[in-house]
């Protein structure tokens, strides 16, 4: 991604808990009075600890317009965040590399949406079911089940998961479900008979120059990652997840999955962010399947689907027409306005050392509001 001049301002707050700042030219221009909106709001997020910890960049289609980034990575141990932090991105997974590469095996004509799912999926007894009602979430499978129960046993996971699908409702009406994309990814692995994790790191990672974004990352990783929860329900045992991805179902397949397991600094996902704001230039994509994954394909407010990713946000400032966006559990979120020529990473780890879902939900529509103030 091209960068533009930047203007480093000085860190504000106490000295453990700093909001560092930069901004493009183009930033600079925007009245102060709707920056400072967004500075307090970010300012006042680190001094109250919530979330621990937070990166933010606005893109545009030159490059970044707005860096921010503070806090506390790790609560205990004090570790502070750096510029770097890498975040888990939870059901980021499912746009950034589950869509992104199902929408490419498109593009090269390996499949089509049409497809059965079974096709795809030995063994799978919905031949009802296609890989488009994964995508839009319209194939009637419950949203969660705790496989992760079952331990480190990736067929008795696949066999609990097709044991599930035998029971649910018939395709149609939208119900966000991890278990489309869990089925998704092992879709997408069969069909271009290469591992998930393979396949995200040379066909979008490598193409994006995404180089610090991925699954299952390394013990010398750890203390650039953000940590997540504190003795929560996603292991069998009380502990702190830290470096490893917090996605229960996700961890018991091995830190790989297509519903979760990605981990990324915000200055990768700003790249993608920016590519998606060129459509024509996609490295990964062609504009058309851009296209149909950022139009209405199913659902309606307040769950108006496109492929993977949702459309027209809720609470989250006026934004224009064809934004759109997805979050993730631990505190992540993407929002990307074609028309506005604008895209916004947060990244937070909101469920560290505890979750607190209505107040993450809360913080996240205040900084969009701030940012959608900017257009007005």
């Amino acid at each position: 991604m091209t960068g533009l001049d930047v203007d480093r301002l000085p860190a504000v707050g106490t000295e453990q808990l700093q909001l560092h700042l930069e901004l493009s030219e183009r930033a600079s221009a925007i009245p102060g009075v709707r920056r400072e909106r967004l500075v307090d709001e970010l300012l006042g997020a680190i001094e109250a600890g919530f979330p621990p910890s937070l990166e933010l960049t606005v893109v545009g289609r030159g490059g970044s317009l707005l860096r921010a980034w503070g806090g506390m990575a790790c609560v205990d141990p004090e570790v502070p965040a750096t510029r770097d932090t890498r975040y888990d991105l939870a059901s980021l997974t499912k746009v950034v590399a589950t869509t992104t590469l199902a929408l490419r095996l498109v593009d090269e004509g390996r499949w089509a949406l049409e497809d059965s799912a079974a096709s795809w999926l030995p063994g799978f007894p919905r031949k009802d079911i296609t890989l488009f009602e994964l995508l839009t979430h319209t194939s009637g499978l419950v949203a969660h089940r705790p496989f992760y129960l079952l331990g480190h046993d990736v067929r008795a996971i696949r066999r609990a998961l097709y044991s599930e699908a035998s029971d649910d409702e018939k395709p149609g009406k939208v119900l966000y479900s991890d278990l489309n994309f869990i089925l998704l990814g092992w879709a997408v692995a069969r069909c271009a008979g290469q591992p998930l994790d393979r396949l995200f790191h040379d066909l979008v990672a490598g193409p994006l120059g995404m180089s610090r974004t991925r699954f299952r990352p390394t013990a010398r990783d750890r203390p650039l990652t953000a940590a997540t929860e504190l003795d929560g329900d996603q292991r069998t045992e009380p502990g702190l997840v830290w470096g490893e991805v917090h996605d229960g179902n996700a961890y018991a397949l091995g830190g790989v999955a297509g519903h979760a397991g990605l981990f990324a600094p915000c200055d990768d996902l700003a790249r993608f962010v920016a590519a998606l704001l060129q459509p024509r230039h996609h490295p990964v994509l062609t504009a058309a399947s851009i296209t149909a994954m950022t139009t209405t394909q199913a659902g309606e407010q307040p769950d108006v689907r496109g492929l993977g990713w949702r459309l027209e946000p809720v609470g989250w400032g006026d934004w224009p027409a064809g934004t759109y966006w997805h979050t993730g559990f631990t505190g992540t979120s993407l929002l990307v306005a074609p028309e506005a020529g604008v895209g916004v990473v947060l990244l937070t780890n909101a469920v560290h050392p505890s979750r607190a879902l209505d107040r993450q939900e809360e913080f996240r529509g205040r900084v969009h509001q701030a940012i959608a103030g900017w257009l007005s």
